[in-house]
């Protein structure tokens, strides 16, 4: 079996927020390392679940991963983005979900895979790609996307203070030669930054190469319009948890969260809310639901992760 060391966060949580019926059909937007998925597929009887996930290295690996389950019935494998849930579910006769979950952003082995070019701590060739098989990747973004789109996805997808300086650095750069590698990246940002702001906020690559990342994969269109298609396919009771890991992921789902457990604006005075402005949601999670220490210490990556939970409760 692939090596695939990946520590799920937050498992415990996002699994008991579902509030598995051992009989549902569920989803697991994003397979990864089969953390969630193999939990979920644990408390299921006669349930089904779905796991999505556009990464052949995830879904080789899951084909042991969870062969036990998957040989059950348990649990099907769907090698698609997340944002295809409501087609690929409605290709296989299903409509309505128990429950998803969502575990967002890049996982450990993509990081960890020197070659995928996501870490600015390995030279490899600018890629960045979570589905390998589309055409654009980093070396695209970094070399033929105009400057002010790239000083717009620096300023938007990073919140970089010096997004201009570094967007100019690369067009000066890439006018000479094409920029190639990771760290070759990696120079002509720390070039673009100031010395004394450099000692400071931790890799001075890190908001740039996150930047570009979200862009090369589109991660926040891609979860608006899956969160959406989510909330058509939920039965009454049924739940979405989502982790986040930055805070343009977070604000998102909090937003669409929000708006889907509000009372639109009313007449002032108006003695009884009609039942049909009620909101079709609750909010499981008021707050959203962070790592406990100990999960801190165990797994550095786990410090930024955030939880939220929704329910629906009519349709």
């Amino acid at each position: 079996m692939t090596e695939f060391n990946h520590i799920t966060v937050l498992l415990n949580e996002a699994v008991e927020g579902l509030a598995i019926n051992p009989t549902g059909i569920y989803v697991d937007g994003t397979l990864g390392g089969g953390g969630h998925s193999k939990l979920i597929a644990s408390k299921l009887t006669t349930g089904c679940l779905y796991s999505f996930d556009q990464d052949d290295t995830a879904i080789k690996y899951n084909e042991t991963n969870l062969a036990t389950e998957i040989a059950e019935g348990k649990v099907k494998l769907v090698k698609s983005n997340f944002k295809n849930i409501k087609n690929e579910l409605a290709t296989m006769g299903i409509n309505e979900i128990d429950g998803i979950v969502y575990d967002l952003g890049v996982s450990s082995p993509q990081f960890d895979d020197g070659q995928r070019g996501f870490s600015y701590n390995y030279d490899a060739p600018l890629d960045m790609r979570m589905n390998q098989e589309q055409a654009l990747s980093a070396r695209e973004v970094v070399n033929e996307w105009p400057f002010n789109d790239l000083m717009r996805i620096l300023t938007r997808y990073g919140d970089e203070k010096f997004a201009k300086q570094i967007a100019r650095l690369i067009e000066k750069n890439r006018a000479e030669h094409p920029i190639e590698t990771t760290f070759e990246l990696v120079e002509i940002i720390k070039n673009a930054i100031p010395m004394g702001a450099r000692r400071h906020g931790g890799h001075p690559a890190k908001k740039t190469f996150q930047a570009i990342r979200i862009a090369v994969n589109d991660e926040l269109g891609v979860l608006e319009a899956s969160l959406e298609a989510a909330f058509d396919l939920l039965k009454v009771n049924g739940r979405i948890s989502v982790i986040t890991f930055q805070p343009l992921e977070d604000r998102i789902v909090k937003t669409m969260f929000k708006e889907k457990t509000s009372i639109p604006d009313l007449p002032q005075g108006l003695p009884v809310i009609p039942e049909e402005l009620q909101p079709d949601f609750k909010l499981v999670t008021r707050k959203p639901i962070l790592p406990g220490e100990v999960e801190q210490a165990n797994n550095h990556r786990s410090h930024s992760a955030k939880l939220r939970v929704i329910e629906r409760i009519k349709k």
